[in-house]
């Protein structure tokens, strides 16, 4: 299945690697959003799919500006600048409030999607520069198939840790939802939140939900932002890829 001689190429290791980190985030992040936006905010399917397309946009507008870098500036430097995009993005990310507008939704999205289109293109550039032709489809394959592995763990884990933190956060923000507390009082508990009836206290509940949810929201986005910091660091580990020597001078 998998060919030993693609073990001893260290590009293509690392590369592979960091394309597995990296689907991480890339898929975790479209997993998320249009949840959050839909089941918080209560965004309709048409405008979540409007404020998260300048995503695709700014893959786009990366892709074509690194065609033209590429060649010309290290490629390693190219991707530690896309990487530090998406991080800067995934930063914004953690500031999200159950209030805000789109102008953050769109902003971070933009920008996180300019940043993956800093990593793409000069990504497989690099990994695949010192491979041999002969194994070329074969790394070609094991690469895209590990992109698609670390977004299938990526969405699990932010999954499992958006239900476990929205239930430890709701614990948390519910010990202090009791009648001894003046704070849980009117005039400082509005309607239609009451710890006296049911309707009440149903929609107290829901609302410590629905901040719970954001909280664990935000601590996806966090994990999502560490992960690309601590991945930047094997950029190191590539070797630059070599330019094609020019043509023999004539005799």
């Amino acid at each position: 299945f998998l060919n030993r001689k693609l073990l001893k190429d260290k590009n293509c290791m690392i590369g592979t690697l960091l394309m597995f980190l990296i689907g991480m985030p890339l898929y975790g992040t479209m997993t998320l959003l249009p949840l959050m936006l839909q089941n918080l905010m209560n965004y309709p399917v048409v405008t979540t799919g409007l404020v998260t397309a300048p995503r695709g946009i700014g893959t786009m507008m990366a892709m074509i500006l690194c065609a033209r870098l590429i060649g010309r500036v290290d490629t390693r430097l190219v991707i530690m600048t896309g990487l530090a995009l998406t991080a800067i993005a995934l930063w914004q990310m953690t500031g999200f409030t159950t209030q805000m507008g789109m102008g953050p939704i769109i902003v971070s999205g933009l920008l996180q999607g300019f940043g993956l289109g800093f990593v793409f293109t000069p990504l497989s550039t690099v990994t695949f520069s010192t491979l041999p032709r002969n194994i070329l489809t074969q790394g070609t394959a094991v690469f895209s198939l590990m992109r698609n592995v670390g977004g299938s763990i990526g969405i699990s884990i932010v999954i499992a840790l958006l239900a476990e933190n929205t239930q430890i956060v709701h614990s948390r923000l519910v010990e202090h939802l009791r009648p001894d507390n003046p704070l849980a009082q009117a005039p400082f508990l509005t309607q239609p939140f009451s710890l006296t009836n049911p309707s009440g206290i149903a929609a107290l509940n829901a609302e410590a939900t629905r901040q719970a949810a954001m909280v664990a929201y935000i601590n996806d986005f966090k994990l999502m932002m560490l992960l690309v910091i601590l991945s930047a660091p094997l950029l190191l580990l590539l070797r630059s890829p070599r330019r094609a020597a020019g043509p023999a001078p004539a005799a």
